[in-house]
C-alpha cells in the first residue's frame, strides 16, 4: 500500500498537524472510554479509527514525526498486517499491561516537551504512573486534550439503546440487597459516598442490562451511592417509566449521564469518597473538590459479582448445557458438510451463531466468533472478514473460539478439530496443550491462593518441550455480563491481594500453542471454584478445586496417545462421560449421534 494514500497515514498526519498548532510533542491514545471498558462504543474507538489496528487492546502514541502502536503477542501478526502502509510502527510488548509506550515517549522527547492525553479516558492508576515517569524526564502532561473531536469529523454519538431489567429467577439477589451490601462495605472503610464508573459493576449492582457495547449486555452509566440512596447517571430516555418507578422504589434516582462530573464537584466538604483507582478515570477524579477525603479501594461490587452464588451457579450450569447442545448441533452439521459443500470461516460463524440462537435463554454472542483455519489460528484474536478469510478445505487444524450470552450465564469455549489429514507435529502440539488444560483443571489449591500463582501449572507440560504461549491462561467470566471479568486472572501478571481465589469465581482455562504461518491450538473450558474435601480434613485450612462447567467434547483424533499418561486419559474419559450424560437428553438425531461418537472413551 502507498503510505501517501493510506487513510490512516492521512489521519495520523492530521493529528501531527494539530500537535504542532497546539505546541504538543505527542498525543497518547489509549484503548479506553470514560468507563475504562475493554470493548468500546464506537465513539471511543479512536485508536482503531486513527491507526486501522482493530485489536481489543493496544495503545497508540503519535509524536510530531513518528507514530507507534504498542500491542502484545496476541496481536502481533494481526497488527503487522493492519498497520501495513500506514507508516505506524508496531512495538511488540510482552503483556497488555506493559508500559513500554511511556518509555518510548521518554526516550524520544526532550525535557520541557508536553504530552497530551484525554484525561476522561485515562485510568487514574495509569495516570499516576504516567505522570511520575514523565515528571522524572522533565516532560509535562496535559490531560485536557481530546484531539479526536478536532480530526474525526463524523465521530459517532453516544449509544441510545434502551436499558432493561435482569429479573428473577436468573437474577436471584434483589437490587436493594446488592446496594445494601455495597453500602455496608464502603461505610466500614470510613467512606460516606462511593462512585462507580465500570459498566459491568453498575449492571450487576442494579440488576440492569443494556446493549451499548457489542457482545457485553451493559450500558453507559456512572453511579454515586451514599448512606441513604443512589443516583444512576444515564442517557436521556434510556430508562422507561415502569423501570424508573421500580428503581425509585429501591432508592435509586436517575440523572443525566453528563451530570456525573457535576455531582462529584458538588460533594459536601466533609464527605469521604471511595473510588477504585483502577476503575475510574483521571478526569472524574479531578472533578472531586480538594476538601473531600478520598478512600482508594477496590469497588466492593467487583469482588461481590466475581463470587457467584449457588442460585446463580444453577442457572450457569443450565446455560452451559444449552450452549453445549448448540455445539453438538453445529459440529454434527460441520462434519457432515466438510467436503460436500463450500465452507469458510464466515460460514462457520453463521451456522454456529444460528445454532446458539435456537437455544433457550439465548440473548446474543459474548464476543466475536474466532473461526481460524491453519495459519489464521496462529493469531489468537484473529477475525475473519468478507475481504479476508479462509476456505475450510484441504488438510489442517480448525480452531473455533466462541461464546454466548444467556439470561442465566455467559459462555466461552475453544475447540480444535482436524480437517483432512493431520501430521504428527499437529498431534504433538495439540496433546501438549490438552495436557496443560487437564493439569490445571485437576488442580486443588488453598482458598485465597492468588490466581496468577496457578498459571505455571498449565504451562508446565508445554515448557517441558520448550514451547509456550504469549497470552494469559485464564480470565474471569461474568454472569450474563462481560466475558472478561476481574479481579482474578490466571496469567503472568504481578499478583495483588484482590486476585485471591474464592468459592464461586468462574475462570477460563485456555492454554495454547501458536506457530506463525502454520497453525494455532487452544483448548478452553470455563471452570468454577468449589470447596474441595481433602484427606487432611481441614487441618491445613480450606481447599478449593475446579468444577468444569463447559460441556462439549474435546476431539480425541488429534491426540498423540504416547504423550498422555493414564491419569490424564482417565480425566478425559470421565469428562466425556459427564458431557454425554448432561447433553444427551437435549439433542437428537445427527446431533445425538455426533455426541455419542465424540465422547467414546479412549
Amino acid at each position: 500500500m502507498d503510505t501517501r494514500t493510506s487513510p490512516f497515514r492521512i489521519r495520523i498526519e492530521q493529528v501531527q498537524e494539530a500537535l504542532k498548532r497546539r505546541g504538543l510533542a505527542a498525543l497518547l491514545v489509549p484503548s479506553s472510554d470514560p468507563h475504562l471498558s475493554e470493548y468500546l462504543p464506537e465513539r471511543w474507538q479512536g485508536r482503531q479509527w486513527l491507526s486501522g489496528f482493530t485489536g481489543s487492546m493496544g495503545t497508540l502514541v503519535v509524536a510530531q514525526e513518528a507514530a507507534a502502536v504498542f500491542a502484545d503477542s496476541r496481536y502481533w501478526v494481526q497488527a503487522e498486517r493492519e498497520l501495513a502502509g500506514s507508516g505506524i510502527e508496531l512495538v511488540k510488548i510482552p503483556t497488555g499491561t506493559a508500559t513500554h509506550h511511556v518509555d518510548w515517549l521518554v526516550q524520544r522527547l526532550q525535557p520541557g516537551s508536553i504530552v497530551g492525553v484525554d484525561g476522561d479516558v485515562l485510568g487514574l492508576a495509569a495516570a499516576y504512573y504516567l505522570r511520575a515517569a514523565l515528571d522524572r524526564a522533565g516532560i509535562r502532561l496535559d490531560t485536557g486534550v481530546d484531539l479526536l473531536d478536532e480530526v474525526w469529523s463524523d465521530r459517532p454519538e453516544l449509544p441510545a439503546a434502551a436499558i432493561y431489567e435482569h429479573r428473577a429467577p436468573q437474577a436471584p439477589l434483589p437490587r436493594a440487597a446488592k446496594l445494601q451490601g455495597v453500602r455496608e462495605a464502603f461505610l466500614r472503610q470510613g467512606a460516606t459516598h462511593h462512585f462507580i464508573s465500570t459498566v459491568d459493576d453498575i449492571a450487576w449492582l442494579f440488576n440492569l442490562r443494556g446493549s451499548d457495547v457489542s457482545y457485553n449486555p451493559v450500558f453507559l452509566a456512572h453511579a454515586l451511592i451514599d448512606a441513604h440512596g443512589a443516583t444512576l447517571f444515564v442517557g436521556d430516555a434510556k430508562v422507561g417509566t415502569e423501570l424508573q418507578a421500580l428503581l425509585e422504589a429501591d432508592g435509586v434516582k436517575l440523572a443525566p449521564y453528563a451530570q456525573a462530573r457535576t455531582a462529584l464537584a458538588t460533594l459536601p466538604p466533609k464527605a469521604a469518597l471511595m473510588i477504585d483507582p483502577r476503575r475510574v478515570t483521571l478526569g472524574l477524579r479531578q472533578a472531586v473538590p480538594e476538601g473531600v477525603k478520598l478512600v482508594e479501594a477496590i469497588n466492593p461490587s467487583t469482588l461481590f459479582k466475581s463470587r457467584k452464588s449457588e442460585a446463580e451457579a444453577r442457572h450457569i450450569r443450565e446455560a452451559m448445557a444449552e450452549d453445549g447442545a448448540a455445539m453438538c448441533e453445529f459440529y454434527a452439521w460441520l462434519e457432515q458438510a466438510l467436503g460436500r459443500e463450500p465452507i469458510t470461516e464466515l460460514t462457520i460463524d453463521e451456522h454456529l451463531s444460528a445454532a446458539r440462537a435456537r437455544r433457550a435463554g439465548f440473548v446474543g454472542l459474548s464476543f466475536n466468533t474466532i473461526a481460524a483455519f491453519n495459519a489464521n489460528g496462529a493469531m489468537p484474536h484473529y477475525h475473519a472478514t468478507a475481504e479476508s478469510h479462509a476456505a475450510i478445505e484441504g488438510d489442517g487444524l480448525l480452531l473455533i473460539d466462541s461464546g454466548g450470552q444467556y439470561l442465566g450465564g455467559t459462555t466461552d469455549i475453544t475447540r480444535v478439530w482436524p480437517v483432512g489429514t493431520i501430521t504428527a507435529a499437529h498431534r504433538r502440539d495439540y496433546t501438549l496443550v490438552l495436557k496443560g488444560t487437564i493439569a490445571l483443571s485437576r488442580t486443588r489449591f488453598p482458598r485465597g491462593t492468588l490466581s496468577p500463582m496457578l498459571d505455571a501449572i498449565a504451562r508446565a507440560p508445554l515448557w517441558e518441550h520448550g514451547v509456550d504461549y504469549g497470552h494469559g491462561t485464564g480470565h474471569g467470566v461474568g454472569y450474563f455480563l462481560n466475558v472478561h471479568e476481574g479481579p482474578q486472572s490466571i496469567s503472568k501478571v504481578i499478583p495483588d491481594p484482590h486476585m485471591a481465589m474464592e468459592p464461586g469465581m468462574i475462570t477460563s482455562i485456555e492454554p495454547g500453542l501458536y506457530r506463525p504461518g502454520q497453525w494455532g491450538i487452544r483448548i478452553e473450558n470455563l471452570v468454577m471454584n468449589v470447596p474441595s474435601a481433602t484427606p487432611e480434613n481441614g487441618t491445613f485450612g480450606e481447599f478449593l478445586e475446579f468444577e468444569t462447567l463447559t460441556l462439549c467434547p474435546i476431539d480425541t483424533r488429534c491426540i498423540d496417545r504416547g504423550l498422555m499418561r493414564a491419569d490424564e486419559i482417565d480425566w478425559l474419559n470421565r469428562y466425556h462421560a459427564w458431557v454425554r450424560q448432561r447433553l444427551a437428553p437435549r439433542v437428537s438425531g445427527d446431533a445425538l449421534a455426533w455426541l455419542q461418537q465424540r465422547t467414546e472413551p479412549l
